[in-house]
């Protein structure tokens, strides 16, 4: 098995609702915004090389929208989803699955281009791989509710079903193992309905994909949760469960959208569960 980072790039989101009822002063410790209140956040996949797979996690926010789409979230950064995968060593081509935590358009937009310039026919990036959702999430974005309607974007979602190319992961408990060989995948349903972390078995280290259930090592302790959740008490919840088992077995957390950090570790103390140490992917590979 085989592990690289994908970069495509970063954007900008503000920080109150990337931290949701926490105080700035708080959060600003972690997360330094602009004068606009903004916060830059990573884009950040992962590729994995597993037997005669090569996978795909997440595909970042893609070029295809509108000029005032992108905009609003004020994109930079040099690396891109192709230029990401062409510096690991492979091609678009080579991916043959492409795991989609979720179907917010910043998780999955990278999934979709425009066939052509002059715009008219949307089709898959990957030609050659199985892109894998699960049922619950996918009905979610496809009838999405009043408040999550702009992250679910119908260019991002419906031409991977009309490709052909759509499978779904079935959920077998909230930690269902052996997804794929050495994967597994927690559900969590406190941030959008059915969000899946998947698990890495890399040679004994669990590393796990954190994706929107921990963004960033400043939303480790429990209060610390996202104004876009729907559910945030639930994520609480999850958040407490999937802590306390990445603690009791030492998982590396891979963060998708924190800036600096690519991955950490934790530590439990007299005020819970909290950093022990950043690391960047490298040092466990």
């Amino acid at each position: 098995m085989k592990l690289s980072v994908v970069n495509t790039g970063y954007f900008k989101l503000d920080g109150g609702a990337m931290f949701g009822v926490v105080p700035k002063k708080l959060w600003i410790k972690t997360n330094v915004p602009d004068k606009n209140n903004l916060c830059t956040w990573a884009m950040r996949s992962l590729i994995i090389e597993n037997g005669d797979k090569l996978i795909l996690i997440d595909t970042g926010i893609g070029n295809k929208q509108k000029d005032k789409f992108f905009s609003h979230y004020h994109l930079h950064g040099d690396d891109s989803l192709k230029s990401s995968i062409i510096k690991s060593g492979y091609s678009l081509d080579d991916v043959t699955d492409v795991i989609l935590t979720h179907l917010h358009f910043d998780h999955c937009g990278g999934a979709v281009k425009w066939k052509n310039n002059d715009r008219k026919i949307l089709e898959p990036v990957f030609k050659n791989a199985t892109y894998w959702s699960n049922k619950n999430h996918w009905n979610w974005a496809m009838k999405p509710n009043p408040r999550e309607k702009a992250s679910f974007l119908r260019n991002n979602i419906s031409p991977i079903e009309e490709s052909g190319q759509l499978k779904f992961i079935e959920k077998k408990g909230q930690l269902t193992k052996n997804v794929f060989q050495n994967i597994d995948v927690f559900f969590a349903d406190g941030h959008t309905e059915s969000q899946m972390i998947p698990i890495i078995n890399y040679n004994g280290q669990k590393i796990a994909f954190m994706a929107d259930l921990l963004p960033s090592i400043g939303h480790i302790p429990l209060p610390y949760v996202m104004g876009y959740d729907t559910r945030p008490l639930k994520t609480l919840e999850e958040k407490s469960i999937f802590l306390e088992l990445a603690l009791k077995n030492d998982y590396l957390l891979y963060l998708q959208h924190d800036s600096i950090n690519e991955s950490c570790k934790l530590q439990s103390t007299e005020k819970g569960i909290r950093l022990k140490s950043t690391h960047p992917l490298t040092d466990f590979l």
